[in-house]
């Protein structure tokens, strides 16, 4: 282990994804509003990646942090990822900064991750905030230190800064996209992000966020991948953009760019990571199919929701006692899926086997997949989970669990 100081990035203003060292499929894990992303070792078996780069001595850390590169490109990301989704809502700036800087100091976390319509729950009205806690909070430190991500909304939403003028709807569109990602960057204070991600598809794909699996009937006209690639491709040839992802995409979407980058890579940029829900509770949706695409195609994971809403706490076993501040209270409508099916008895399940192992439910998940915090507490007892290792045996419980409840919130 090296002592720990934040490696210097090297910024490239015209990045070639296409030609860059094939390093890792890499699994990072997300902490934090967003959640922490310990890289689950169900997940890492799934889809198969080199081993970590290095690892490096860190004040809050045992075990120091481990980093690696992210996908194809030459990201060198720390295996856990600052979400920042509460940042301007649930917490206010100063909170927020501060957050980010218990991170990046005591914990080595270099990655962080934020969107266009962050904070959640999303309205126009807070629109933008979180953006701007995380340019205050990159004001006080050399940007390349920082892998600095971001996100693009898909369609649905008619309250976001258009070019084409307000209540816009959303869509992936070259324009959009180019419009949306210079307004992130006026509201970062920077003129780069490291990584570029499409929140999710223009297509109407099912399964997002908790809704019914992919109908047939309900597939409509969307943007193609050539625009929605092709705007990318500007973006990285600009230096506005140094790498580009997707985010709760599917196996045909993410094989689909990888063929279109790989057969015109003068036209369009190769996508390096992916950002769906992932959980002891929510498994099946990547290891069934994007497993193989994403270890194929050495494209990074980066799960989020690894708690399951909070679900994996056990806090909400108790309808009638949510507390007011939470997800379960602030998304009746989004977290309902997490009620009323197979969930409530699998998450019973699995906090049955954290505490025969002495163990709390949230850092056996945590261990497992990623956290969201919204106090320095919560964010330190989820980064710490990273030092906790899971035994073989513990393991295979888990994966007992998983065999009775393999996708516990689509069934009731």
């Amino acid at each position: 282990m090296t002592s720990f100081y934040p490696a210097k990035q090297q910024r490239r203003r015209d990045p070639s994804p296409m030609t860059t060292k094939t390093t890792t499929c890499v699994v990072v894990a997300f902490v934090s509003f967003f959640g922490v992303v310990f890289a689950p070792s169900y997940a890492s078996a799934a889809y198969s990646g080199s081993a970590t780069n290095k690892n490096v001595a860190v004040p809050g850390l045992k075990k120091g942090m481990d980093y690696r590169r992210l996908g194809t490109s030459d990201l060198e990301v720390s295996r856990v990822c600052m979400g920042t989704m509460t940042y301007g809502r649930q917490n206010t700036s100063r909170e927020g900064v501060d957050l980010l800087n218990v991170a990046f100091d005591r914990y080595g976390v270099n990655f962080l991750d934020t969107a266009e319509i962050y904070p959640v729950p999303p309205s126009p009205e807070t629109m933008g905030r979180t953006d701007e806690v995380v340019g205050a909070f990159l004001r006080g430190r050399r940007r390349e230190s920082v892998i600095l991500a971001t996100k693009v909304a898909g369609p649905g939403v008619n309250w976001l800064p258009r070019k084409e003028g307000p209540d816009t709807p959303t869509r992936l569109s070259r324009e959009q996209i180019l419009h949306s990602v210079d307004m992130s960057l006026k509201r970062l204070g920077t003129d780069y992000v490291d990584l570029l991600q499409l929140h999710w598809p223009d297509r109407y794909t099912g399964g997002t966020f908790g809704q019914p699996d992919f109908a047939p009937s309900k597939v409509r006209e969307s943007v193609s991948f050539e625009e929605t690639l092709g705007a990318l491709q500007s973006l990285v040839e600009g230096g506005k953009v140094r790498y580009v992802g997707v985010s709760n995409e599917t196996p045909y979407g993410v094989c689909s760019m990888i063929e279109l980058a790989r057969s015109r890579p003068d036209l369009y940029p190769r996508i390096v990571s992916i950002q769906n829900s992932y959980s002891l509770v929510v498994r099946k949706d990547y290891e069934s199919g994007l497993a193989e695409a994403c270890h194929h195609h050495k494209v990074g994971l980066l799960p989020y929701s690894p708690l399951a809403g909070g679900s994996l706490t056990n806090k909400y076993a108790d309808r009638d006692k949510v507390p007011s501040g939470s997800r379960f209270a602030a998304f009746p409508g989004y977290m309902s899926r997490y009620y009323g099916s197979q969930n409530e008895a699998a998450v019973s399940a699995y906090a049955e086997l954290a505490r025969g192992r002495g163990m709390s439910p949230s850092t056996t998940s945590r261990r497992r997949s990623s956290a969201r915090t919204t106090t320095t507490e919560q964010l330190e007892e989820n980064i710490r989970a990273y030092d906790v290792k899971l035994d073989d045996e513990t393991l295979s419980v888990i994966d007992g669990v998983y065999k009775r409840y393999t996708d516990p919130t689509k069934y009731a």
